[in-house]
């Protein structure tokens, strides 16, 4: 229907009335605002797809009644060719039960299973935060530790890039592990500010290699260290790695075997012991 005279002029006066008192001098805030905005969600949701990344693990394997996943072509001679020369290891193959971690030190969902990162933990949710803070979730690598410092069990760690800011603090475990401080640099990374060092500093950068010597000098020395990680001695055996744990059916972290038995993913420590013989 169309609009009489009057009512388009009534219109008109209404538009102009509206124009004369709209607050002008907001638009720039109210850009800057929005733009603001739209930064942090970017940045939570960037965290949150850092997050999901982390417990992403291969899917060929045929998931059991028990809620593991078993990959039938791994053998416990095959577990038990891991402990060798060249590895990082504790303990021996003859051990009744023995132990595999895939691990990225950049890893989220690595530093949840390792049990030393409660503030990361808690932030992912309520099925991660640890027992000891009230939730329901028991690292499995504090008790394969204790098994494996009591002379039950023998442990194996292998690095795959599931995150993809761990090499440096890769080359500094070995390193480590040369001098027999293997736990000791990675209960250190595996904490908070570890985590917050490797993916937002150093990041894959040789470079900044001063930043992580400095970050561990409190529990290794320090020159040893940095000559060792600028060496480039492990540049070869990172890829070795990856090479090792894909012939494991393991593409992501973390991974864990026991035994013959994969759990992929960060399970809870009450979840996996079933596995143990």
């Amino acid at each position: 229907m169309a609009k009489s005279p009057n009512a388009l002029k009534n219109i008109s006066k209404t538009v102009s009335s509206l124009r004369k008192y709209q607050p002008k001098s907001y638009t720039p805030i109210l850009a800057i605002l929005l733009i603001v905005a739209a930064f942090l969600v970017g940045v939570l949701f960037t965290k949150v797809q850092y997050l999901e990344k982390g417990s992403t693990t291969v899917n060929t394997n045929v998931t059991s009644t028990d809620g593991t996943t078993q990959a039938p072509s791994v053998s416990i001679e095959s577990i038990k060719g891991l402990f060798k020369k060249g590895n990082i290891y504790f303990g021996d193959a003859n051990k009744k039960n023995l132990f595999v971690e895939v691990a990225d030190p950049s890893c989220p969902y690595c530093h949840i299973a390792a049990g030393l990162n409660p503030e990361l933990s808690k932030q992912v949710g309520p099925n991660f935060t640890y027992k000891s803070d009230g939730g329901s979730y028991v690292p499995p690598v504090i008790e394969m530790k204790k098994l494996v410092d009591s002379g039950q069990a023998g442990f194996v760690w292998i690095y795959t890039p599931g995150h993809g800011n761990g090499e440096m603090g890769t080359k500094a475990l070995y390193c480590a592990y040369e001098v027999g401080k293997f736990w000791e640099v990675h209960d250190k990374l595996m904490t908070n500010e570890g985590y917050d060092l490797l993916n937002n500093v150093v990041l894959n950068d040789k470079t900044k290699s001063g930043e992580l010597v400095n970050f561990l000098s409190s529990v290794i020395d320090s020159s040893a260290l940095k000559q060792c990680v600028e060496s480039g001695k492990y540049d070869n055996k990172l890829s070795d790695d990856t090479s090792v744990a894909q012939t494991l059916g393991i593409t992501g972290t973390p991974g864990f075997y026991i035994n013959t038995t994969l759990f992929g993913g960060a399970y809870s420590w009450t979840d996996m012991e079933s596995a143990l013989k």
